[in-house]
Formats: structure tokens, C-alpha cells, sequence
């Protein structure tokens, strides 16, 4: 289990566990066809399906095949942060490296949300963004 801080300033702060070492050293390089496999192999880490998703887009595959891919990270995220104590309000900061894949796949979601014109969700996912850390632009 992960740290879950309170503080007597503000929410409490969740910080994911790292990544799988193996997910990590095998994105770094790895072509689109490749991270379907990386991230087959580790559907629990939304650090791979951040990936999956940002490669998919650079190449130019279809937006509803992107949205998808950063939709499933952002749920298996969400899956990840309540397994370690997030009781679903509190921050989950870009600071920590273990929260970014989480992060992308939130970000990468608003901006898929909008590409496929539902601007209402995309909105929502903008504003969950600057909850989750507002330091953030």
C-alpha cells in the first residue's frame, strides 16, 4: 500500500505505486504494435495504456481507438488509486512520477472527449484534472 497523507492545510495526497519495472524499461522505445503487447501483458498499469494512447494518436490512428485506450487506463487508474486508500477526493499529484500515467490517461481522455465531440465529458475530465492537482496547468 502506498502513502495517503493528511495534512491539517488541505485534502489528503495519494501517491501510486511504481510502475512494473519491466512495463517501464519495455514503453521506452517501443513501437505502437509493440506497446499492445507491453500493455496486454500489464492491463493494470495505466502507465502503459498513457503509452498505448499517446502512440496511437502520434500515428494517427482513429480517435474512438485512442479515446478508448485512455479511457480503459483512466478506470484501471481509478482501480489502482482506491486499492491504495484514495476514498475518492484528495490529490493526486503530477510531482509524484507513479501518479503520471494515471494523469495522461486523464488528460489524454479530455482531449479524445473532445475530439469526438463529447465536450461535456471532456470538460468534466479537464476540472477532475485540476482537482486531482492544481498546481497544474
Amino acid at each position: 500500500m502506498s502513502d495517503v497523507s493528511f495534512t491539517p492545510t488541505g485534502p489528503p495526497e495519494t501517491i501510486l505505486p511504481e510502475p512494473h519495472p519491466e512495463l517501464v524499461g519495455a514503453i521506452e522505445d517501443a513501437e505502437l504494435e509493440d506497446l499492445m503487447t507491453i500493455t496486454a501483458a500489464h492491463p493494470a498499469e495505466p502507465l502503459g495504456w498513457a503509452s498505448l494512447g499517446d502512440a496511437a494518436r502520434a500515428t494517427g490512428v482513429e480517435d474512438i481507438s485512442v479515446y478508448a485506450y485512455y479511457r480503459v487506463g483512466y478506470h484501471r487508474g481509478l482501480d489502482l488509486l482506491r486499492k491504495n486508500g484514495w476514498r475518492g477526493s484528495g490529490y493526486v499529484r503530477r510531482a509524484h512520477p507513479s501518479n503520471r500515467g494515471f494523469l495522461r490517461c486523464l488528460e489524454g481522455l479530455a482531449v479524445m472527449a473532445e475530439a469526438i465531440g463529447e465536450s461535456e465529458e471532456a470538460e468534466r475530465c479537464r476540472e477532475f484534472l485540476q482537482q486531482l492537482d492544481p498546481d497544474v496547468d
